[in-house]
């Protein structure tokens, strides 16, 4: 299993950001997906789901109406749209087939919300 994301940034509070992750070594369309954070000093949160075949979706309540979860499976792609973000956003921000397991994280991206 490899996820690899990218897009995280540095962004102003109300900024947006797209994260993306590129997943490979197993079937991408078998499975539910996740996104977890982890800021500093805290412990990891799961922000959000999406099911194998992308019409169903879930999210933390301090995430929910600003960040947007989806996938491309033709790509092998997990998506996170976040908007309207806020200093406590910040956080490293990983991938993750079962947001139980370690094993099964990507490596994160940083996003960091500062005026």
């Amino acid at each position: 299993v490899q996820l690899v994301e990218s897009g995280g940034g540095m962004v102003q509070p109300g900024g947006s950001l797209r994260l993306s992750c590129a997943a490979s070594g197993f079937t991408f369309s078998n499975y539910d997906m996740h996104w977890v954070r982890h800021a500093p000093g805290k412990e990891p949160e799961w922000v959000s789901r999406i099911n194998a075949e992308g019409d169903s979706t879930n999210y933390a309540d301090f995430v929910k109406g600003r960040f947007t979860i989806s996938r491309d499976n033709a790509k092998n792609t997990l998506y996170l749209q976040m908007d309207t973000l806020k200093p406590e956003d910040t956080a490293l921000y990983h991938c993750a087939r079962d947001p139980y397991q370690y094993s099964y994280w990507g490596q994160g991206t940083q996003v960091t919300v500062s005026s």
